[in-house]
């Protein structure tokens, strides 16, 4: 960790936050509460965790109820669970949305990397998640992978209706991105902004920091100096140290910028 990151840690009040964590997984059952106090001690004060389907939810809910205040849960069916059964998992989303206390719609989107089997019923889920984010007035954090156009041209069906949300780990191109802001979504940084042959850098010097928020999406995509460990929320601040070379702005600009942009969209 550089001087500077050090320097700001130490001394300065503004704080981050993790868009995307899932740190209920077993990966994190040894050392769960020593994960939690090395992000508070680097400056990661909040955490959103963002559900992935009817086997999450008890685990997830247990974290929140553990660390409140730190973390805090989301309720949505993740692409890649969306199978013949997913009208039953969403029926168990909707009792959680009217029962439970969430802070957004996550994660929820379309996947056609590793399987195309289920995409329309992909496509019927995400369109019924993004109508609860109505319903409820909640953002939604939506996951595409080699599925951008698919869930742009649903997005555009939902213009100007005050749908708002972030588009996690963000891969696509500048056009891409100007696409999503332009729906009123952030794009979600995140560990993949650190790796050498990354497209991610050009995103970042484009975009308008009001337009970003930061993520490590733990266990997964962990940045520089630790790629290829697991990943976990205290690495947050190593993003926020790439974003700050990329655009040449002080740290404590992009710690608080980032955090602000998601204390209003998360109304936390």
């Amino acid at each position: 960790m550089s001087y500077n990151l050090e320097s700001y840690i130490l001394n300065h009040r503004s704080y981050f936050i993790d868009t995307h964590a899932h740190l209920y997984l077993p990966e994190f059952d040894p050392d769960r509460d020593q994960v939690i106090g090395a992000a508070l001690q680097r400056g990661v004060k909040k955490i959103l965790l963002p559900n992935i389907d009817s086997s999450s939810i008890a685990p997830m809910n247990a974290m929140a109820a553990r660390y409140p205040g730190v973390c805090h849960p989301m309720m949505g069916l993740h692409p890649t669970s969306v199978k013949e059964n997913y009208q039953d998992e969403l029926e168990k989303v909707e009792f959680e949305l009217e029962h439970g206390s969430y802070v957004g719609i996550g994660e929820i989107g379309i996947d056609l990397y590793w399987d195309k089997s289920h995409f329309k019923e992909q496509c019927l889920a995400f369109s019924r998640q993004l109508d609860l984010s109505l319903r409820y007035g909640l953002p939604v954090v939506i996951h595409a992978r080699e599925s951008f156009s698919e869930i742009i041209e649903i997005l555009e069906g939902y213009r100007n209706k005050g749908l708002t949300g972030i588009f996690h780990a963000f891969t696509g191109t500048p056009e891409i991105a100007r696409q999503v802001t332009g729906l009123g979504f952030k794009l979600g940084i995140g560990g993949i902004v650190t790796y050498k042959n990354s497209t991610l850098p050009d995103i970042v010097l484009e975009s308008e920091l009001n337009d970003l928020v930061l993520e490590t999406d733990s266990p997964y995509l962990t940045p520089v100096p630790y790629r290829g460990k697991r990943n976990e929320s205290s690495y947050i601040p190593y993003i926020a140290e790439k974003v700050e070379q990329i655009k040449s702005i002080p740290l404590d600009v992009v710690a608080q910028v980032t955090t602000e942009n998601v204390l209003r969209l998360f109304s936390l």
